[in-house]
């Protein structure tokens, strides 16, 4: 096992965005890149928007001296660099959500037309055999993609979130490389871990980081959720699987969630399902009670216990059909949970209170 591990590369991500996140501190202020206080973003003082930044170069920059990845998908570090430079223009700019959407699409069509990394098999999924998608997948790839960025783009709004999910997800990715014979791609997700990692310290303010307070911006975000799903797509789809496409769901699961009941709120509103609130999963916790640092706590939690659900279906075979409608079940719960919150709240209260 231990045969696959790369100090040298895991090393160097490590370091590289140690250094570039200290660096880019005063250019970010230079350069307006950073995150003001509003009626959204209760933070203190102005926080610099360069923690994606940092993780896609360390990422590229230990994949290059290394030779780990680079020399197999030069075209995802083409589709990330895109998507981080939509990212800084949305931090610094604020780019309207159509505009971000175009783009996203784009990003996505280079993952599955130029890198022909897209979906062409959904499992058994609804209990008839394989669904195969044919020349469909590369649309429905898309499709996946731009919501899977979304969604991980939605998520970060309180300290060590994005982050913190990506690395459950992430590790998760590695456990089922080792246990299916994939060895020799773990270390794809444990470079983008060793460049997270970092990054964490500075956003946690971790002892002996305190006062260097960094946000991950939507570059970040944007970038993580690119880099899951490019994995998650190329592990499901491959000649030697690691594990089942509905597997990969569930990994993503909460994310996706958060982001379809969001977005079913806003729409039975009569908003546009892009604007942006303060209804979040984590907006959610704290205005019933928690502290940012309990509903990191939670929120990570629950997303840990979806991967668990992944991993017990996978290990125990169980059948697409059934982790499909447990999904699809959980959700439609999930939904009509944040859609009566409040009142599931006030219920709860009075249940403790007995």
């Amino acid at each position: 096992m231990l045969d696959y591990f790369q100090f040298v590369p895991l090393f160097t991500a490590f370091f590289v965005a140690l250094v570039l996140l200290v660096v880019m501190t005063p250019l970010a202020h230079q350069f307006g890149l950073v995150d003001q206080p509003s009626y959204r973003k209760k933070h203190t003082g102005m926080v610099p928007l360069t923690g994606g930044v940092a993780i896609f170069m360390a990422v590229l920059v230990a994949s290059i001296v290394t030779d780990v990845w680079m020399k197999n998908n030069p075209l995802f570090f083409t589709a990330s660099a895109f998507i981080v430079l939509l990212g800084m223009m949305d931090d610094r700019f604020d780019l309207s959500a159509k505009g971000r959407l175009v783009c996203q699409f784009g990003v996505a069509a280079i993952m599955a037309w130029s890198a022909q990394n897209y979906i062409t098999d959904l499992g058994d999924i609804i209990g008839i055999g394989n669904i195969s998608l044919g020349l469909g997948g590369y649309f429905f790839t898309i499709v996946c993609v731009v919501g899977v960025i979304n969604a991980f783009n939605m998520i970060d709004g309180i300290d060590g979130l994005a982050g913190g999910m990506s690395l459950i997800i992430l590790l998760t990715v590695v456990g089922f490389l080792l246990a299916t014979g994939n060895g020799n791609a773990v270390m794809e997700p444990l470079i983008i871990v060793a460049a997270i990692v970092p990054f964490l310290a500075f956003n946690l303010s971790w002892k002996g980081f305190k006062g260097n307070k960094i946000f991950m911006g939507d570059a970040g975000s944007m970038f993580v959720g690119l880099t899951i799903v490019w994995l998650l797509v190329d592990h499901t789809q491959a000649s030697q699987p690691a594990f089942r496409p509905i597997t990969a769901v569930w990994l993503i699961g909460l994310p996706l969630m958060d982001m379809a009941a969001i977005m079913y709120r806003r729409a039975m509103k009569g908003q546009s399902v892009l604007r942006p609130d303060r209804k979040h999963l984590h907006n959610i916790f704290m205005r019933a009670g928690l502290s940012s640092t309990q509903a990191l706590i939670a929120i990570l939690a629950m997303g840990f216990c979806y991967c668990v659900i992944g991993i017990l279906g996978e290990f125990y075979q169980v059948p697409e059909s059934i982790m499909f409608a447990a999904f699809v079940g959980l959700l439609i719960v999930y939904s009509f949970i944040i859609q009566n919150i409040w009142s599931v709240i006030r219920l709860f209260k009075k249940f403790i209170h007995a």
